[in-house]
């Protein structure tokens, strides 16, 4: 992959020490992870290195710790589940420093893979702090990335680590990168972003952003009402920010100036109260009713939106069209969502979508296998959409 460096030139690694930065932070529940698409995710690369005769040394994080170790959040039940994914024997060191780490590290043989306990129950793992980088990279040779979702922190084992060691991009960071390059990087045009979600204020980067790099901007979800409600359009009882009705503005003046489209709903389901199965209307959007709430967007909206994924060579993703964890406010979503997998299927568009909820209304819909790439990142996803350097892939620059 051109700019970055990859397992591919990573050279014999027979019997070397590999520190392999993943992501682990799984959901858990009685001691059980009850998710492990995450683990799924980079078993490639971690298979890959030992299969090689590489001493994989796994580094990751869990959860939040507030004051160093907390049991509660020990990777140790992760070990056993990704030693599950995996098929073989993963060890586990009771912490990411020290001697427990040198221990451990002294007694794998070539091939073996051992997880060191959460790097975040040391307070200079988030402070990427000079002495604690160097006692993690003391236990290594080389350094292999394979943690997008933490790439926009610069933190000791995200990093820090690559001033240390030679640093590799693993498979599942190269994949999202060259993905991530087809999206908006160097895009084949035309580029469709389609933006949802319920506020606008925790969007503007973003906003500001896309509409200066793709050819059509389609805005669903929450923060729809609020440009609907800037542009004058009465939206009776809909979660809107109307303080930010300024902004809204500006982004359509941004977006008219360097000639993206914007589409905003032309119909929306309306009901009165926000529950699953509430009595609902499709109106178009200039007759909603004074008491009732815009949950989605209407049939002509989703039509409109299908005809830009149909122009489109390229469409990025992020955020639903309504509140679709409820029904029936998820059928728009549901319904575009396959227009653009059967668009990619047939072999006539990429399509990177990404952000928790993305990839949730999209599994709803049957379809996040068939769409280019998803991104399970979260934040680092939506900085890397906001245009932002981030520090854990620009250190892994050839």
């Amino acid at each position: 992959m051109a700019g970055f460096k990859t397992l591919d030139t990573i050279g014999d690694i027979r019997g070397k020490r590999v520190l392999v930065r993943v992501d682990l932070n799984v959901p858990m529940a009685d001691g059980k992870v009850t998710d492990d698409t995450r683990i799924e995710r980079v078993a490639p690369t971690i298979t890959e290195l030992s299969d090689k005769g590489a001493k994989v040394i796994l580094l990751a994080h869990f959860g939040r710790p507030k004051d160093g170790p907390d049991p509660a959040l020990s990777l140790k039940p992760i070990a056993e589940a990704t030693a599950k994914v995996l098929g073989r024997k993963v060890g586990f060191a009771t912490d990411c420093i020290g001697e427990a780490v040198a221990k451990a590290v002294a007694a794998m043989n070539d091939g073996d893979i051992v997880l060191l306990e959460n790097t975040r129950f040391h307070k200079g793992e988030e402070k990427n702090d000079k002495a604690f980088t160097e006692a993690v990279a003391a236990h290594g040779d080389v350094f292999v990335s394979d943690a997008f979702s933490a790439a926009h922190r610069a933190h000791a084992s995200t990093e820090g680590l690559a001033h240390n060691l030679p640093a590799f991009a693993g498979r599942t960071m190269q994949a999202e990168l060259e993905a991530l390059e087809k999206g908006l990087g160097n895009p084949v045009k035309p580029v469709v972003a389609i933006v949802g979600g319920a506020k606008v204020s925790t969007k503007i980067d973003l906003l500001m952003n896309l509409v200066k790099k793709v050819d059509a901007l389609v805005i669903g979800g929450g923060m729809a009402n609020t440009f609907l409600a800037a542009r004058g359009t009465k939206i009776g009882k809909s979660l809107a920010e109307h303080e930010l009705a300024d902004t809204a503005k500006q982004i359509m003046i941004e977006a008219a100036t360097a000639g993206c489209a914007i589409i905003l709903p032309s119909d929306g389901v309306v009901a009165w109260e926000f529950k699953a199965g509430a009595r609902n209307e499709t109106v178009g959007i200039e007759a909603v009713p004074a008491d009732g709430m815009i949950l989605d967007v209407g049939p002509k909206t989703v039509e409109a939106i299908n005809q830009w994924i149909d122009r489109a060579a390229t469409l990025v993703w992020n955020g639903p069209l309504g509140a679709f964890e409820i029904e029936p406010f998820d059928r728009a979503t549901v319904a575009a969502a396959r227009h653009a997998a059967a668009r990619t299927k047939a072999g006539k568009l990429v399509s990177v979508a990404g952000g928790g909820d993305t990839v949730a209304a999209l599994n709803q819909a049957g379809v996040a296998d068939d769409f280019t790439y998803v991104s399970t990142a979260g934040g680092a996803f939506l900085e890397w959409m906001e245009g932002k350097p981030l520090p854990g892939v620009d250190v892994l620059k050839a």
